[in-house]
């Protein structure tokens, strides 16, 4: 039901990850980024426990790879379970078990990872890791043209719902966290729009939760 991707930019040190699904609010599930030590994601009959898991271990100096090794390893139900993680150093893993849905596929390259389940066709992760790989420009334009392509060579092999993407930065908060939870259109190309509309603002948000006397002004009626 999830086609997804974990990356890092090597320019800037940010971690992020984008995912979609015919299921409702697929990103309040399955999306994990930590400041300073990855992005993960735990997707396939979800359990939201297993991404913060491989970030505490990424963050006491585990690989990728040896991360999503001891979270598969040591994990109940692991057999129902997609895994993704991308570590500091831009190491890649991914694991699927037995169980997961329909046509799977999974691919990793420098700094990418991508995963999905229930797909049009097996290959979709090699393109999104693919399309990621040959683009250029900030993190979550990256991740949304990594995920346009899947949809674009098929995606899932029924219709997605919902959509998200969840960016580390700077700070100990998640700079980007935005998310279409709901829609009977295309959720990735209204991510992109939310992302378009937000983008501009990130950097304010960060400053206004440091230093409010030096945020800009709000911008909002009956704000003086």
């Amino acid at each position: 039901m999830t086609f997804s991707i974990a990356a890092r930019c090597a320019d800037t040190g940010m971690f992020g990850v984008a995912v979609s699904s015919s299921s409702p609010a697929v990103a309040a599930r399955c999306a994990y980024v930590r400041n300073g030590v990855g992005a993960a994601l735990s997707q396939n009959v979800t359990d939201p426990r297993l991404g913060d898991r491989i970030l505490d271990l990424m963050a006491l100096g585990a690989s990728a790879a040896n991360a999503v090794k001891i979270v598969s390893e040591t994990s109940p139900n692991i057999q129902y379970r997609q895994l993704l993680a991308v570590d500091g150093a831009g190491r890649a893993a991914v694991f699927s078990g037995s169980n997961a849905l329909g046509s799977v596929g999974k691919a990793s390259g420098p700094d990418v990872a991508s995963g999905g389940n229930l797909l049009a066709v097996d290959t979709i992760p090699r393109t999104i890791v693919e399309a990621f790989l040959a683009s250029k420009g900030h993190l979550a334009d990256r991740l949304l043209a990594a995920m346009q392509a899947a949809v674009d060579a098929g995606g899932e092999a029924g219709p997605i719902h919902s959509a998200g993407m969840k960016l580390a930065g700077d700070v100990t908060w998640p700079i980007v966290d935005l998310r279409v939870d709901w829609t009977e259109g295309c959720p990735i190309r209204e991510l992109a729009h939310v992302w378009k509309v937000y983008a501009p603002q990130l950097d304010d948000y960060v400053t206004r939760a440091l230093d409010p006397s030096k945020a800009p002004s709000y911008g909002v009626p009956g704000n003086r």
